[in-house]
This record gives structure tokens, C-alpha cells and sequence, in this order.
């Protein structure tokens, strides 16, 4: 799909951005920018959870919860 009077080629056909659910403003020439920013971004989402989970893990195999109030606090002077 070539647009009249850009001096871009179309790189993303329109089911790309069908698929991707590209906003209807920005299927444009640099559509395929947007999904390579979103497949990055979504990446960098799953690594930060995948990190959070094995923390989660690690506190819970240790024995303490994350964020636990204790039951008994400590007194200044023990």
C-alpha cells in the first residue's frame, strides 16, 4: 500500500496493523515502529514479572512472606 506523496515506503501491510491493533491515526508509514515499541515493551513487562515471581519464590522457600508484619514485635531491649 503506497501512499501519494511520501517519500516513505509502506513497510506494515494493513492486516499487520489489523492484527496489532494499530489505532486507526497511526497507520501510517512508521506503523511497523509502533509494533516493534509495543513487542519491546510487552518483553520488558514479562522479564520484570518473571523477576518479581522468583523473588516471591525465593521469600516464600525462605519461610517469610513479603511485606509481613511480624506477630510479635521486638522490644528495644532484647
Amino acid at each position: 500500500m503506497e501512499m501519494k506523496g511520501s517519500s516513505k515506503k509502506m513497510i506494515a501491510t494493513e492486516a499487520e496493523m489489523v492484527e496489532n491493533k494499530a489505532p486507526i491515526p497511526y497507520r501510517d508509514e512508521c506503523a511497523h515502529i509502533l509494533f516493534k515499541c509495543e513487542y519491546e515493551l510487552v518483553r520488558e513487562r514479562m522479564l520484570q514479572m518473571q523477576k518479581i515471581h522468583e523473588e516471591e519464590a525465593k521469600l516464600k522457600q525462605s519461610g517469610k512472606q513479603a511485606g509481613s508484619i511480624p506477630l510479635i514485635p521486638k522490644t528495644a531491649n532484647a
